[in-house]
């Protein structure tokens, strides 16, 4: 015991290592009650709680009332890393704790702590199926302490909505938070409208019920995959649509019509191209062809200005936007697929047009782009809750955007047990061609030992792509993308089975650990293979995560090919022509290259550094442009 204490004091964590002693005295004094004296305990600090005395005075003791209940139910204690991963987030930081250190939980302490006030907590994660499954793991250890557990998932009507947030625990995903913030602040502003004002709910009465807010106040949040929540979505606001009217068929046709145009235009002939920017702009040659190109009558009414923006936002979308990358059409709607965790996004649109152009190019139904009755980034979201904390495996390379945006410090929580996990060389190829032979050999190679292998790709189409050249190798395997999550996590689970091969798209599946088949140990355990560097290092390491959970052994290797998109987005067009020609030309291995995929990686991640940033900005000033005017910044559209 002590010398668990004093590596962990080494680690510049002794302020809460002074209080695993006080929490394991408490756990001593309560471990011998019965489970119905042991929710009356929890009462008790519950009403303590109430009474103002502060959290942190009350910690040792509901930390250790969730340790004795986990043990209890699950027969699940916590480990002293896991109670230090618990008071990280209690203090308002991020815990980075490593895949398989049972972050799922670790959660219920900082989750029952700030519950005890009967505020209500709100347990954020990255999609519904998550959301359902660790309330329902983890509601044993709550009931057992007299708290209440909701979840809130997408397809739930208001009165369900209402209790789920009415529960001292409440699980569900950024999304829906936001969302039902957003619908509460326009019932809200509807009430007022009619006159009703506070009186409004008496006058109605019970059967209107549904027209009340669902949510309380926003008091604590704690953000699971917090980098994937807080950062890699922070880009993308959500919206609610306001009631379309006719001009949106204009809209529609006009989308249309572009599509079918777009083929007509030519780089450098009748648009140029910035390939940092990735804009598009007519040149006067251009122009005048949209002038020339026939037009349906509906059109007639469309000024040229805005015909030449529907053009340009046609070719960015054929240019840019990639079916089996980007989105893919499911049920005859466009779905866009997240970059960074290679699962479904739902619900979400890309804005400013181009989500109804991608729908045009791809020939489905165009959903009309309304204007928008309310707004909320996820940054605007998050940072309204009084309290905040996050746990995730990969935060400190984003630690500096944690802080400045969130003011969230990042604290790395140690490993219970210490990692195998051994990182070989990476692997550098002048071309794809090359690169992908070599990975099929090396499955082969590793599976011929019995070992599992997961291959992870940064898109659909890739993952595809090698599960054909796994069938022409005769190498059976398992292809994981973007489709139902639930599947995801059942395939994820047997990853580690022994001779397993799985190929899945970046992190789908994450969330759920693999854990090794018998026999799977002594050879050497799970061997990670990385096809692509991604645009940020937060997704490679990710990946890299997967394999020596809780001490067990575990391999990974980064594969590269100068081909790769990396080089074109990081280092542009010109020298990313040069590599490839390079390429072509060399048939053995070029280890000196892989440094200039970590420059390039680099400067992908500042850019999008930069663009997080300056949407904060801009959301800041037009908040400030709202409320000078006497609006509401979250209702109140721009214009």
């Amino acid at each position: 015991m002590g010398s668990v204490y004093s590596q962990l004091t080494k680690q510049g964590l002794s302020r809460f290592v002074a209080r695993l002693p006080v929490i394991d005295r408490f756990e001593a004094e309560l471990k011998d009650l019965s489970d119905r004296d042991l929710r009356k305990y929890s009462l008790g600090l519950r009403h303590r709680a109430k009474s103002g005395e502060p959290l942190h005075k009350l910690l040792p003791e509901a930390f250790a009332l969730v340790r004795i209940a986990g043990a209890r139910t699950m027969n699940m204690r916590h480990y002293e890393v896991q109670l230090i991963g618990g008071m990280i987030m209690f203090d308002g930081a991020i815990a980075e704790m490593e895949t398989g250190e049972g972050k799922t939980l670790t959660a219920t302490l900082p989750t029952y702590l700030y519950a005890l006030p009967g505020k209500g907590v709100h347990v954020a994660t990255v999609n519904d199926y998550l959301a359902a499954r660790d309330a329902e793991l983890m509601m044993p250890v709550y009931k057992m302490l007299g708290m209440s557990v909701g979840v809130i998932e997408s397809q739930m009507s208001s009165d369900d909505r209402r209790k789920a947030y009415s529960c001292d625990i409440t699980y569900g995903t950024s999304k829906e938070f936001g969302f039902d913030f957003l619908r509460d602040r326009l019932l809200i502003r509807q009430t007022r409208e009619q006159g009703l004002g506070v009186l409004g709910p008496l006058l109605a009465g019970k059967k209107e019920k549904n027209e009340e807010p669902v949510q309380r106040e926003h008091f604590f949040a704690l953000v699971d995959e917090a980098d994937s929540v807080l950062i890699d979505d922070a880009r993308t606001p959500l919206v609610i649509s306001a009631i379309p009217g006719e001009a949106e068929k204009v809209a529609v046709a006009c989308h249309q019509w572009a599509a079918h145009a777009e083929a007509e235009f030519e780089e450098d002939d009748h648009y140029e191209y910035d390939h940092d920017k990735k804009s598009v702009e007519l040149t006067v040659t251009g122009r005048l062809l949209v002038r020339q190109i026939p037009k349906p009558k509906l059109l007639d009414t469309v000024g040229l200005v805005d015909l030449y923006d529907y053009v340009e936002r046609a070719i960015k979308v054929k240019r840019d936007f990639h079916s089996g990358q980007h989105y893919v059409i499911r049920e005859g709607e466009v779905v866009i697929v997240d970059e960074s965790t290679g699962r479904i996004a739902e619900g979400r649109k890309w804005s400013y047009g181009i989500h109804q152009a991608i729908e045009a190019k791809e020939g489905v139904e165009v959903t009309v782009a309304t204007g928008q009755a309310a707004r909320i980034t996820v940054q605007d979201l998050f940072l309204r809750y009084r309290h905040l904390g996050g746990m995730t495996g990969t935060a400190s390379s984003s630690k500096g955007e944690f802080k400045k945006i969130y003011r969230l410090n990042v604290i790395k929580c140690p490993t219970n047990r210490i990692p195998q996990r051994k990182i070989l060389s990476d692997r550098v190829f002048g071309n794809g061609e090359a690169k992908w032979a070599a990975i099929v050999d090396e499955i082969r190679e590793v599976n011929a030992l019995g070992r599992p292998v997961l291959v992870g790709t940064r898109t659909i189409e890739k993952s595809e792509e090698l599960s054909k050249l796994l069938q022409e190798a005769g190498i059976e395997h398992e292809v994981l993308n973007a489709h139902q999550v639930a599947i995801e996590a059942e395939i994820v689970s047997r990853a580690g089975q022994p001779g397993k091969v799985t190929v899945a798209t970046n992190m789908a599946g994450r969330g759920t650990d693999i854990k090794l088949g018998e026999g799977v140990h002594d050879l050497g355990g799970l061997h990670v293979i990385c096809t692509e560097m991604h645009d940020s290092a937060r997704i490679d390491r990710q990946l890299v995560g997967r394999c020596g959970r809780q001490g067990d052994p575990g391999s990974t290797r980064q594969f590269m090919a100068l081909d790769d998109d990396c080089l074109l987005v990081g280092l542009g067009p010109k020298r990313y022509k040069k590599l490839i020609a390079f390429g072509e030309n060399q048939t053995g291995e070029l280890p000196a290259y892989a440094k200039l995929f970590r420059k390039a990686q680099r400067r992908i991640e500042n850019k999008h550094f930069g663009d997080r940033k300056v949407l904060l900005y801009h959301e800041k000033q037009r908040k400030k442009m709202h409320r000078e005017m006497g609006q509401d910044p979250y209702l109140d559209s721009p214009d």
